[in-house]
C-alpha cells in the first residue's frame, strides 16, 4: 500500500465506509483539475516550440495559454488545504503557483543584472511540469490505494 495513501487516512481519519466514499469525490475532482493543469503545460511547450521552431504565429496560442490555466494552480491551491491531503501532495501543489509566478518574473523582469533573468524561464518551465506531474503521480496513486483498499472491504 503507498505511503501516502495510509498518510491521508490518517489526515482525514474515515470512521465509516460512508464517510471514505464521500471523500473519494473530492480526491478525484483534485484529480481531474491536477491533470488537466498537467496537459495544459504540455500543451503550452508545444505552442511554444511551435513559435519558435515553425510559425511565430503560435506565440499568441502559448501566452493565452499561460493566462487561461494560471488560475487552475490556485484552484488547486486552495482545494489541497480543504481537505487533508499528505504533506507531499501539498508542497507540490503549493509549489505550481510559486513555479508560476517565478516564470511570469523572469519573463518580465527588467533588471539591470549582467544576464538577463529570462536565462532562467526554460528551467522554471521543467520544474513547474515536473511538480505538475510528480502531483498527478501522487494522487493518481492515493486514488489506486484507495479503490483497492474499496475492494479489499467488500470482499
Amino acid at each position: 500500500m503507498d505511503s501516502s495513501a495510509n498518510s491521508l487516512d490518517a489526515h482525514v481519519n474515515p470512521t465509516t465506509e460512508n464517510s471514505q466514499s464521500s471523500l473519494s469525490p473530492t480526491i478525484i475532482g483534485f484529480y481531474i483539475i491536477a491533470v488537466l493543469f498537467n496537459l495544459c503545460l504540455v500543451a503550452q511547450v508545444l505552442t511554444v516550440g511551435l513559435a519558435y521552431f515553425g510559425n511565430s504565429g503560435w506565440w499568441n496560442t502559448h501566452v493565452w495559454l499561460v493566462r487561461s490555466y494560471s488560475g487552475l494552480s490556485l484552484v488547486l491551491l486552495v482545494w489541497v488545504y480543504l481537505v487533508s491531503f499528505p504533506k507531499r501532495v501539498r508542497m507540490l501543489t503549493l509549489s505550481l503557483p510559486i513555479l508560476l509566478a517565478l516564470q511570469f518574473f523572469t519573463i518580465h523582469a527588467q533588471l539591470p543584472l549582467p544576464f538577463p533573468l529570462a536565462f532562467f524561464h526554460p528551467l522554471l518551465g521543467f520544474s513547474l511540469f515536473s511538480a505538475s506531474s510528480t502531483l498527478v503521480h501522487r494522487v493518481g496513486n492515493i486514488l489506486s490505494s484507495a479503490k483497492n483498499e474499496n475492494k479489499s472491504t467488500t470482499i
